[in-house]
């Protein structure tokens, strides 16, 4: 029988009431710890495949979806299958508070194909030879390029939004070595013409390229059992019919603007699928942690509702 995990944002710093999420919450198992909750979600469309890493999946989507015309083939080129080890490079914008950096809201930047490719070209005149390049998907995502692969451990910028960055930094014994890169990129940035141009068209500069999620290059995706649904920098390589189990990660936190259509779109037909046999489970993940929600449990009406956050503190 098939299942659904469904992944939402919980880093508003005022979250808002869900009255539907929160009857869910209220009647479901007690939740779990989840550290890697990508890792978890991919096992409910591939069971038996082995995790192949976020920036190898999403890369070699990316690749699959190259259009000459978007993206310059000099920056794509610099990212072939070979390479022994490939991550996202994602744009930030850190503050600095008075002792330390930190990644606050809106802190994880977005930018188009031509200022992606144009970084891409000048990262690799400027490290030419290093044993490091910087690619331009389809997409626009930056992706760091290494000839050697790396023993590290990394975060999700999205975990770090809102607290101090030291903590989340690269650990394990190739650390040093990617910290130091970060440290470089940095230095790299703070005149780069491309900042020059967001400046003057009033959006936040980049002084800074988020190294994580990764791994050994893919020739091709594994073959999953089932779907994924919504915006997120691994599931979008999965996307597929509805049908069979499923992922669905929601841009939003609960009570935002679109939450209620995201209810309506996902959690409630799942919750149907639910009473009428057709879905053995339902999981609710956001954070940390994950809760389980059965055909069984689905019937506890008499639990008691409590602010949604709570179940995942």
């Amino acid at each position: 029988m098939s299942s659904q995990y469904f992944r939402f944002l919980s880093h508003n710093a005022e979250p808002l009431r869900s009255a539907f999420l929160e009857q869910l919450l209220a009647r479901a198992d007690a939740g779990r710890l989840v550290s890697d909750w990508r890792a978890d979600a991919f096992r409910v469309i591939a069971p038996q495949a082995p995790w192949p890493g976020v920036a190898p999946a999403a890369l070699c989507a990316d690749r699959a979806a190259i259009d000459a015309t978007a993206v310059e083939a000099a920056a794509v080129d610099a990212a072939p299958v070979d390479a022994a080890w490939v991550c996202l490079a994602t744009p930030v914008h850190y503050v600095a508070d008075m002792n330390s950096v930190r990644l606050p809201q809106g802190g994880i930047l977005s930018m188009g194909p031509a200022h992606a490719a144009k970084l891409a070209l000048d990262f690799n005149r400027v490290w030419n030879g290093s044993g490091i390049r910087l690619a331009a998907g389809a997409s626009a995502r930056l992706y760091g390029i290494f000839d050697q692969a790396l023993n590290v451990m990394t975060r999700d910028p999205e975990d770090v939004l809102e607290r101090h960055i030291e903590e989340y930094l690269p650990a394990g014994a190739d650390a040093p070595r990617l910290r130091q890169l970060m440290s470089e990129i940095e230095m790299w940035l703070f005149e780069h013409e491309v900042n020059s141009t967001r400046a003057h068209d009033g959006v936040a500069r980049v002084n800074g390229l988020w190294l994580w999620g990764g791994g050994a290059p893919l020739a091709s995706l594994p073959r999953v059992q089932g779907w994924a649904a919504g915006d997120d920098v691994f599931f979008s390589a999965f996307k597929g019919e509805e049908s069979d189990s499923g992922v669905i990660v929601a841009s939003q936190a609960p009570g935002e603007g679109g939450w209620h259509d995201i209810e309506s779109r996902w959690l409630k037909p799942a919750v149907a699928q639910l009473r009428a046999g057709r879905l053995s489970r339902l999981d609710m993940s956001a954070g940390g942690r994950c809760v389980t929600l059965s055909p069984r449990a689905v019937r506890r009406f008499w639990r008691r509702r409590k602010p949604w956050w709570e179940f995942f503190a």
